[in-house]
């Protein structure tokens, strides 16, 4: 319901201020923030292998690193963590590089909904980070890798996709939409 807020919010400013669009539009990367949406999808193909493994209670590789059939959920939500870091990453520098062209949260309605929008994604992915945390946290500490530790990976799983369609919903929005 908050990010449905959030497009709505979008939606209405954009029918009001159409002329902030067409001046700010041109300034978004679109090839880095199509790189950073194919990271952060790929990023739920690995958190989705880190359940099947868990599924299967396998914790830790089996053999080699390089055979990626023998992952276990460690190594697949290690990878699915370095991969929303990333995510993370590109939107920081992405930021960064809006804010050197003058486009700030409070320079503009546009400026406004588009941090307000794409921070709030941002808080999210962070908080699935932390929850990633937890899960390898506490799979590492259990004595042994049961339906517990497979019922919290395959949860933070749920998040974690979640937050990747609310991502290619405000990707195609805000990066499509013109």
């Amino acid at each position: 319901m908050f990010f449905a807020g959030l497009f709505a919010m979008y939606f209405t400013l954009r029918g009001e201020a159409s002329a902030e669009w067409a001046t700010y539009t041109p300034l978004l990367k679109v090839p880095l923030a199509l790189l950073n949406t194919c990271v952060l999808v790929a990023s739920s193909f690995t958190a989705q292998a880190g359940v099947l493994a868990a599924e299967r209670y396998q914790r830790r590789r089996t053999g080699p690193l390089w055979n990626l059939r023998g992952w276990g959920m460690h190594e697949w939500f290690i990878l699915t963590y370095i991969m929303g870091s990333l995510f993370i990453t590109g939107q920081v520098f992405e930021y960064a590089g809006l804010v050197h062209e003058g486009l700030t949260i409070s320079s503009s309605p546009y400026g406004s909904v588009f941090y307000l929008t794409t921070g709030f994604h941002g808080l999210h992915v962070i908080g699935g980070l932390i929850a990633m945390l937890f899960v390898l946290g506490r799979s590492f500490a259990a004595k042994k890798f049961g339906p517990v530790e497979a019922t919290t990976a395959i949860v933070v799983s749920y998040y974690w996709h979640f937050v990747d369609v609310v991502w290619i919903a405000l990707f195609l929005i805000i990066y499509g939409l013109k």
